[in-house]
């Protein structure tokens, strides 16, 4: 369970990276803004996030779930108030980030779900 949660944490900063690296209007001041962040989103998007699906529910089906993009543009620019260091200078920016922040966690735990099912000898 720990160590789950640990993986998550570290795809979710290297996605954090990432789109700090690729999108401009993400500044990351150092290693820890960049490391907080990761954590904090995967707070916000725990707790806060599920909320804001719900409560746009209707909009999200008219959109063909399209809205979920601009909800996760909201949570990445919500962590860059809060977290020191993190800074998403826009609305822009921030759908971009969280697009690639997406993407890459996604790939990333792809990654290491085909490497973890290898070496248990499972198809």
């Amino acid at each position: 369970m720990i160590l789950r949660l640990f993986a998550k944490w570290l795809i979710n900063s290297l996605a954090v990276f990432a789109a700090g690296y690729l999108v401009y209007g993400i500044h990351i001041l150092d290693f820890w803004s960049g490391v907080t962040a990761a954590a904090l989103l995967g707070i916000v998007n725990a707790f806060i996030r599920p909320v804001l699906i719900i409560l746009t529910m209707p909009l999200n089906i008219l959109t063909l779930g399209l809205f979920t993009l601009v909800i996760n543009a909201l949570m990445l620019k919500l962590v860059s108030w809060a977290v020191a260091g993190f800074e998403v200078s826009g609305f822009w920016p921030a759908f971009w980030g969280a697009l690639v922040i997406s993407l890459v966690s996604w790939f990333i735990s792809i990654l290491l779900d085909a490497e973890f099912h290898f070496f248990k000898g499972r198809p």
